[in-house]
């Protein structure tokens, strides 16, 4: 075999072989999206059972955060102050208001119930960009979506709204944590910093952190809260919400983007809350009536809806 046959021969086993991981990369990527964000609504819901709210969203959010900015550190990348003062407002939203309202909730409403919730966050994003751009366009997809997803939302919190008074505020505290990270979406979107998303993330997350454990300790959570009475099960799902909920699944995320267009990697909204109301049904012993199911139904048709007829919109653009 000539030198050059054999140059060619190399080069293609390698091709192949990169194109087997790189399956086997995407594969491991969209499953840690679909399952892994849909499962941390229960691990919170666990979670929350013997550490406060607030104090568990801060201290994942610390760990995570953490982890995040060593490694965006040793790859060389340094953090501008217009950087860190965005991190502190994306922080605000995603993470004081929109995670601990949900990590709040999540001590009486049900994961599944709070995953569907969580799932209208697609309309709240693209009725505020509409605000922001002071441009309304509809077609008869988004119409079609936000009317369902309306509908779906209304079905959900009626069903609280039988659970007590606490349970129906929760859930709308729900609702307005969805509301809260979609203004950090429109917000970090018209930005326009830029820099690695590995540190701008480790910065906001750390930002959210500190807000939370103040805002916890603020409202009282450390009184009469020891580490010492935690649960095992506690214990477990913080972890996991730590290593997998925000390093594993996040970088999945990241690297996806990379390699993927928005489009396909946004299913994951699909998903989510699907994965979420199973996991909490099998689990957790939490209730599958018809009323939910039938909630659950539109508001996943719903998302669907607002994201073919938003990418319908920017094709006409």
């Amino acid at each position: 075999m000539s030198d050059t046959t054999q140059a060619i021969a190399q080069a293609a086993a390698r091709a192949h072989a990169a194109s087997g991981s790189h399956r086997v990369r995407a594969a491991f990527a969209f499953s840690a999206i679909y399952l892994i964000w849909g499962s941390t609504y229960l691990a919170i819901r666990y979670a929350v059972e013997t550490i406060p709210p607030l104090y568990t969203a801060g201290v994942r959010h610390l760990c995570a955060g953490s982890i995040l900015l060593i490694l965006a550190l040793l790859k060389g990348y340094r953090p501008t102050w217009a950087q860190i003062r965005a991190s502190v407002v994306i922080g605000f939203f995603f993470f004081l208001v929109g995670h601990g309202s949900l990590h709040w909730a999540e001590e009486v409403v049900p994961s599944g119930l709070a995953a569907l919730l969580i799932a209208v966050e697609p309309i709240f994003v693209f009725l505020l960009s509409s605000a922001a751009a002071r441009v309304w366009k509809l077609n008869l997809m988004l119409l079609a979506g936000i009317l369902l997803g309306l509908i779906g939302v209304g079905l959900l919190v009626g069903d609280t709204a039988q659970g007590g008074q606490r349970l129906m505020t929760a859930a709308v505290m729900i609702l307005v944590g969805a509301f809260s990270w979609s203004v950090g979406i429109i917000y970090s979107r018209r930005s326009k910093l830029s820099g690695s998303p590995l540190l701008l993330s480790s910065l906001s997350l750390l930002a959210g952190a500190v807000m939370l454990l103040f805002t916890g300790t603020v409202l009282g959570e450390a009184r009469g809260f020891s580490w010492s009475q935690v649960s095992h099960r506690s214990f477990l799902a913080l972890a996991y919400l730590i290593v997998f909920g925000s390093v594993i699944a996040f970088s999945a995320y990241n690297w996806l983007l990379e390699h993927y267009s928005p489009t396909l990697v946004a299913t994951h909204t699909y998903v989510n809350p699907v994965v979420a109301v199973l996991l909490g049904w099998a689990f957790a012993g939490e209730t599958l009536t018809m009323r939910v199911g039938a909630a659950a139904m539109l508001v996943v048709l719903a998302v669907v809806l607002v994201d073919r007829g938003t990418n319908r919109l920017r094709a006409q653009v």
